[in-house]
């Protein structure tokens, strides 16, 4: 898939590609938003591999929408956008999967002074009680919330979910190394689920200095192809 991104400040990462793997897994179908979509690498790749997914995303940041109208367009996929804010969304219609790569890094870090990854990186640009409110009012009974998140903020994703009566169905770790602590964690949660919390085995980014065999595949199945450019 040919993405283009800024030319400096936020590109995708590995997070982009882990979470678009992790969401694969469940086959997703119908009515799809990607919440933060950036220049829309996740939403795209999940719509490219399920054809039966109808996908939408909302992003604030006027750059990332060109970006993401240019990308949807090059890999012919059909993309309805929403530029605005999230929580200010206001749509008719609920939704079958909601997916995000939101911003997560906790108020108390070492802040950017550009505007774009402030906005892209940071969650008090989207507050995790916020957040997860407005997801469990715009998804559809018993539907999907897919999302990733700094792995040292799991209790609190917990926490707040529970809140908002949405229950943790799949969970999977990433580390750095295998020797390392986990910094990212990817969650799989539903409304109105029963069902008990399956840890998945950890997903280890690096072997020694390569990608590790499961690392290397996910990337091969997605197959970006990067253009930094300005816009």
């Amino acid at each position: 898939m040919l993405l283009y991104q800024p030319e400096s400040g936020y590109c995708y990462n590995s997070d982009s590609i882990f979470l678009y793997n992790f969401i694969n897994t469940f086959k997703p179908k119908g009515k799809m938003l990607d919440v933060g979509s950036g220049c829309g690498i996740v939403g795209l790749l999940v719509a490219r591999d399920n054809p039966r997914v109808s996908l939408e995303g909302v992003e604030k940041q006027k750059a990332f929408m060109e970006y993401t109208k240019i990308n949807a367009r090059v890999n012919k996929i059909e993309y309805t956008l929403h530029e605005q804010e999230f929580l200010e969304l206001n749509s008719e219609y609920k939704y079958d999967y909601i997916i995000s790569n939101p911003p997560f890094y906790p108020m108390g870090a070492k802040k950017s002074e550009d505007e774009m990854l402030l906005n892209a990186r940071y969650n008090d640009n989207l507050p995790m009680a916020d957040f997860f409110k407005k997801v469990s009012r715009l998804l559809k009974p018993n539907s999907h919330f897919i999302f990733c998140y700094d792995a040292t903020q799991f209790f609190d994703v917990c926490t707040e979910l529970q809140s908002v009566k949405m229950r943790i169905c799949d969970v999977r770790f990433v580390h750095s190394k295998v020797d390392r602590t986990a910094s990212l964690v990817l969650v799989h949660a539903r409304n109105g689920s029963k069902s008990m919390m399956k840890v998945h085995p950890p997903l280890i980014h690096m072997d020694e200095n390569e990608y590790s065999k499961e690392a290397q595949e996910i990337y091969d199945k997605a197959k970006t192809q990067s253009i930094k450019c300005q816009i």
